[in-house]
């Protein structure tokens, strides 16, 4: 199933330990947020708003300032332990301004039933879901135990980074269900033709 045409949840990857690099992985293995519709079902996928909030207000505008957004984390992340380029002085700028506006206020109301539920004051608007996103970038960044625990994938052709609180900090890959899955699957054919052979 394409993305755009339907949002199925298998689409979309919420497993890299922070929001933002949960962000920073929608570039995986190709483009994902690559509608409107997709950006809505990340939205509230990532836990940024409770999951029945409408978002029929954001627009392609959105979708420009959240891909904008993850190529700024994505210099950041990927470049942090060399933060002397130019690049990386603007990405860091850049995050910094996307996380000044208040992100999105909760609200602990009652449903229906009596229970209590997170609902927002208001509609959410494109700056405070940024800066939700961003303010989570710039903690990861200046946390030293955090940012020591970020990793890169060692899956064939990933790019996922993702935060290690494996015990030990021995995980490999981003998901043992994906990548190690096929890293396994891998490995039991080189056997299997090495025994054949």
């Amino acid at each position: 199933m394409a993305l755009g045409t339907a949002t199925a949840p298998y689409e979309l990857r919420f497993d890299a330990g922070r929001i933002c690099l949960d962000l920073l992985s929608t570039t995986h293995p190709e483009e994902r947020l690559d509608s409107v519709a997709v950006l809505r079902a990340w939205i509230t996928g990532s836990g940024l708003v409770p999951a029945d909030t409408v978002l029929a207000h954001a627009d392609a505008a959105w979708l420009a300032a959240f891909r904008e957004l993850r190529d700024q984390v994505g210099r950041l992340v990927r470049g942090w332990s060399a933060p002397r380029a130019r690049a990386y002085d603007f990405a860091l700028a850049r995050v910094n301004d996307l996380a000044t506006p208040a992100p999105p206020t909760p609200r602990a109301v009652r449903d229906e039933r009596g229970e209590l539920i997170r609902r927002l004051d208001g509609p959410p608007d494109c700056a405070a879901l940024l800066a939700a996103v961003a303010r989570d970038a710039v903690d990861l960044l200046t946390d030293p135990v955090a940012r020591a625990a970020l990793r890169q994938c060692e899956g064939d052709n990933c790019r996922i980074v993702y935060l290690d609180t494996s015990r030990g900090r021995r995980r490999r890959w981003c998901s043992s269900e994906v990548c190690g899955n096929r890293e396994r699957v891998a490995r039991h054919r080189r056997r299997a033709a090495l025994a054949r052979a």
